[in-house]
């Protein structure tokens, strides 16, 4: 009886350090080079701009943190993790970097584009897997290196160019909520009010299904400005009609995830104008939406 008690014990202990070993996010950290942003819920996330590529949209020049940032996000899970993450790759990179993640059990759950009239043109590859951390941050380490997406921390650098100055607080009025500058861009983050699941676990706002709305400034208080919209079926032309109401273009309605609940759709957005005018263009698409509360 007691040999029988020991073996539970030795097997109970044995999972418990398992367990606490795939919590050591230390050593994802080291796989990725550069330190994770911890976020609510749990959620360890990367963020890994395309700062190499030199895109322009009808003659903008697109910073990485307006539309050209990868990331992936880990969430702990059932003594293992959950990663999900959007890539941002050009053409020749799709295939080669879908190979390296199908070897390794990491999931495609959408490929496609966010922008219109990109030169050159990029697209985005949405990826979920569930294992040990470790093994699922090596998988997506030898992916990108399919890929030119830079995976050594950039030297710090000198103070960026002065950039043409945005009227953040005016936008914040309009929206009812702040967002934050980072690589020059002015950053919305909005959460939906429901709960969302994929394959029956919770996927914090900041593993993808948050509504995004960025905007980059331009001279003479004009702005670009896209991201997307997390919409469930009921909202997706209401939304569509609020922004084409205002003069924003609508250039994707796809999936992210396959097995979402609710069932979300993500209206990706372009549009340059005054930021003002852009803002209320998009707080109209927002008041159809059943966002949290701010």
């Amino acid at each position: 009886m007691r040999s029988v008690l020991s073996a539970g014990i030795l097997v109970l202990s044995l999972t418990v350090t398992a367990a606490h070993a795939q919590t050591d996010w230390k050593q994802v950290e080291q796989v990725f080079g550069r330190e994770a942003t911890e976020q609510p819920g749990g959620v360890h996330r990367f963020g890994l701009p395309r700062a190499d590529l030199k895109v322009t949209v009808d003659g903008v020049a697109i910073k990485p943190a307006l539309a050209l940032g990868s990331w992936l996000a880990f969430k702990e899970m059932n003594g293992g993790a959950m990663v999900m993450g959007d890539l941002v790759l050009t053409e020749p990179e799709i295939n080669p970097v879908m190979a390296r993640l199908a070897e390794g059990g990491i999931a495609i759950t959408a490929l496609h584009n966010h922008l219109l009239r990109a030169q050159p043109a990029t697209f985005y590859l949405h990826v979920e897997g569930h294992g040990d951390p470790g093994k699922l941050a090596q998988t997506l380490r030898s992916a990108l290196e399919q890929s030119q997406t830079p995976l050594a921390l950039p030297p710090a650098s000198a103070a960026e160019q002065k950039a043409p100055e945005l009227d953040t607080a005016a936008l914040e009025r309009v929206f009812g909520r702040k967002g934050k500058m980072s690589g020059g861009v002015y950053q919305l983050s909005i959460p939906r009010a429901e709960t969302v699941n994929a394959d029956g676990t919770e996927v914090p706002a900041s593993m993808g299904t948050a509504i995004a709305i960025n905007f980059q400034p331009l001279d003479g208080g004009r702005a670009a400005t896209t991201g997307d919209l997390v919409l469930r079926a009921e909202e997706v032309n209401p939304a569509l009609h609020a922004l084409g109401e205002h003069g924003l273009e609508v250039t994707a309605i796809h999936n992210h995830m396959l097995r979402d609940e609710p069932r979300l759709f993500f209206l990706h957005f372009w549009g340059v104008d005054k930021a003002g005018k852009l803002a209320e263009g998009l707080k109209a698409a927002l008041d159809m939406v059943n966002v949290a509360k701010s």
